[in-house]
């Protein structure tokens, strides 16, 4: 931003694009990775947006210039809390991908049973049947529970 408060630079508002944007199409990668990096962007676009949207000028601490010539203080405390909450976000996507990773060998999210039932039968133009219940959790046979690939994990004795 220049100083007077004269508004955003063209860069700015363009960077402001480029970051949503990228962020945006990474989102809707399958790999947790890719997501990861997506929230990354797409929360440091929205963070320049919001300082974007402020005034400009002299650090906000009384004493040091004219309450006139003050930046908007909001802007910066909302920006300080948008970071925050994307470290946040961020620490918990790295967790579950590591955790995808270290289970199934690779942190690509998996299509859901059900969907993929739904769409065959949208194709098919069928209306599924009533769940009536009263099926225990062995009989019912909406409940799929499909083993998950397991990686065998080598010991430090272990040879391969």
């Amino acid at each position: 931003m220049r100083q007077g408060g004269a508004g955003p630079t063209l860069v700015l508002v363009l960077a402001v694009g480029v970051l949503a944007a990228t962020g945006v199409i990474l989102l809707l990668e399958r790999s947790l990775t890719r997501i990861l990096l997506g929230v990354i962007l797409l929360g440091n676009g929205v963070n320049l947006l919001i300082l974007l949207g402020g005034r400009s000028g002299a650090a906000p601490v009384v004493g040091t210039a004219a309450v006139e010539e003050f930046s908007d203080p909001l802007t910066q405390a909302m920006v300080l809390t948008a970071i925050v909450i994307t470290f946040g976000l961020t620490a918990f996507l790295a967790s579950v991908a590591y955790r995808s990773w270290y289970l199934g060998g690779d942190d690509e999210v998996q299509d859901d049973l059900e969907d993929r039932q739904i769409v065959q039968l949208a194709e098919r133009n069928e209306v599924p049947e009533a769940d009536l219940g009263g099926e225990g959790p062995d009989d019912d046979p909406e409940q799929v529970d499909p083993e998950p690939a397991r990686r065998r994990l080598h010991g430090p004795g272990d040879r391969r």
